[in-house]
C-alpha cells in the first residue's frame, strides 16, 4: 500500500513563504544598491568634477570640489556653440519620436484590431528590425541618403532614428492595444463612431501609459545617437550634443574640467525626460506584458 503523506498545515507553508521572502529581500536590495552605484555614481562624478578644476582632478580624481568652479559651468552656457547643438538635438529627437510614436501607434493598432491575412508575417517583419543595429545598416542608409539627398540635413537623422524606434514601439503598443476590449470599440461603432475615431479618441488617451513609454525611449535613443549623425553630418552647425561633446572635447583637449562640465549639461536633458516620464514605465511594460 502507498503510504499517504498529510500536507503540511497552513501556517508551516506561511513560514516558509515568510523565511523565504527574508532571504529573497536582502539580496534584491543588495543587487539594487549595486546597479544604483554602477549607474548613478559615475554620472555623479562628472558633474562633481564638472565643477573642479583640471589641476583639482589631477591632484586627485575623486575628491570633492574645493572650492567649487562654477565658472565651468558658466562658460558652457554663456557658448553659442553649446546652444545651437541642444537646439538640433532637440529638433531631431522631437521629429524622431513624433514619427515613431504617431506611425508605430498607427501600424500596432492595424496589427492589434484588424484580423487580415499575413498579420503575423507583417508584425514579424516588424519585430526582426530589433535584430538588426545601426551598425549593420550604416554604409547602405549613408548610400540611400545620399540619393534622397538628405545629407547634411536634420530629417536625413530624424527619419533613420523614427525607423530604428519603430520596432520596440509597435512591440509595446500591440499587446497594449489587443488588452483593450473589444466590446469598447463595438458600443463606440453603436454611437456613430468610425475606427478613425475610436482610435483617435479614445483608444489612444487609455493607452497613454504605453505612449510615453515609447516616447520617452525614442527619445532618449535619438538624443544619445552618435553614429547616424557622425555619418550625416558635415557641418558643424548642424551637429547634436554628442557630436558636440566630441568636438568640444578636440578643442580643449588640455582642460578636462570644462570638458566634464560640457559632459554633464548635454545630459541634463534626456535626465530631464527621463525623470519625468519614469513613472509611466512600470505601467506601460506591465500593461504590453499582460496583453
Amino acid at each position: 500500500m502507498t503510504a499517504i503523506t498529510a500536507a503540511p498545515p497552513a501556517g508551516a507553508r506561511g513560514k516558509r513563504r515568510r523565511s523565504s521572502s527574508w532571504t529573497i529581500m536582502p539580496a534584491t536590495y543588495l543587487a539594487s544598491i549595486v546597479i544604483l552605484g554602477l549607474t548613478v555614481v559615475p554620472l555623479l562624478y562628472v558633474f562633481l568634477d564638472g565643477a573642479r578644476s583640471t589641476a583639482q582632478i589631477s591632484a586627485n580624481s575623486t575628491a570633492l570640489p574645493n572650492p567649487w568652479v562654477w565658472s565651468n559651468y558658466g562658460t558652457i552656457l554663456t557658448s553659442a556653440a553649446f546652444w545651437e547643438f541642444l537646439g538640433n538635438s532637440a529638433l531631431i529627437a522631437t521629429v524622431a519620436t513624433a514619427l515613431a510614436v504617431g506611425l508605430g501607434s498607427m501600424a500596432a493598432f492595424a496589427l492589434s484590431r484588424y484580423v487580415f491575412r499575413g498579420r503575423e508575417v507583417v508584425f514579424t517583419l516588424f519585430i526582426s528590425g530589433l535584430l538588426f543595429p545601426l551598425q549593420i545598416a550604416a554604409l547602405p542608409l549613408f548610400l540611400q541618403l545620399q540619393l534622397m539627398g538628405l545629407l547634411d540635413n536634420q530629417f536625413g537623422v530624424a527619419l533613420p532614428e523614427a525607423a530604428f524606434s519603430l520596432p520596440i514601439t509597435i512591440l509595446i503598443l500591440r499587446p497594449f492595444m489587443r488588452g483593450i476590449p473589444g466590446d469598447l470599440e463595438d458600443a463606440a461603432m453603436v454611437d456613430g463612431a468610425s475606427r478613425l475615431r475610436f482610435f483617435a479618441q479614445i483608444l489612444l488617451p487609455m493607452c497613454k501609459p504605453a505612449l510615453v513609454t515609447v516616447a520617452l525611449l525614442a527619445f532618449v535613443t535619438s538624443w544619445n545617437q552618435f553614429l547616424l549623425p557622425l555619418l550625416v553630418f558635415s557641418t558643424q552647425s548642424h551637429f547634436t550634443l554628442p557630436l558636440g561633446v566630441s568636438t568640444f572635447q578636440s578643442t580643449y583637449s588640455s582642460n578636462t574640467a570644462l570638458i566634464l562640465a560640457f559632459t554633464a549639461l548635454a545630459a541634463v536633458p534626456a535626465l530631464a525626460v527621463f525623470l519625468w516620464g519614469q513613472r509611466y514605465l512600470v505601467a506601460g511594460a506591465s500593461g504590453a506584458v499582460k496583453g
